[in-house]
């Protein structure tokens, strides 16, 4: 599914942790004007929630599609900024 296509099907969603992903700003690549920096992770993240049962699912989705995306580079998974992801 390309991105143009989860964005139809997730509306509302996409943009909620769109903004989320981009406001918490894990990977420190916030640089104000380049809101559209985690779509790539919105992408993958998305279709996998509707599996997540409990917020610790959800961090541990979070946590995989940013070592998918950004391998090493992606520290702790007990990091806080992944845990405040999974829970916003």
């Amino acid at each position: 599914m390309n991105r143009a296509e989860i964005k139809a099907l997730y509306r509302e969603l996409y943009s909620e942790v769109e903004e989320i992903l981009f406001k918490i700003d894990t990977m420190g690549i916030n640089f104000e004007d380049n809101t559209d920096e985690y779509d790539p992770e919105v992408d993958t993240i998305l279709p996998r929630l509707k599996y997540a049962k409990s917020e610790e699912d959800v961090h541990e989705i979070v946590y995989e599609e940013y070592v998918r995306w950004f391998e090493e580079s992606v520290g702790n998974k007990n990091h806080e900024r992944y845990k405040k992801a999974a829970r916003a």
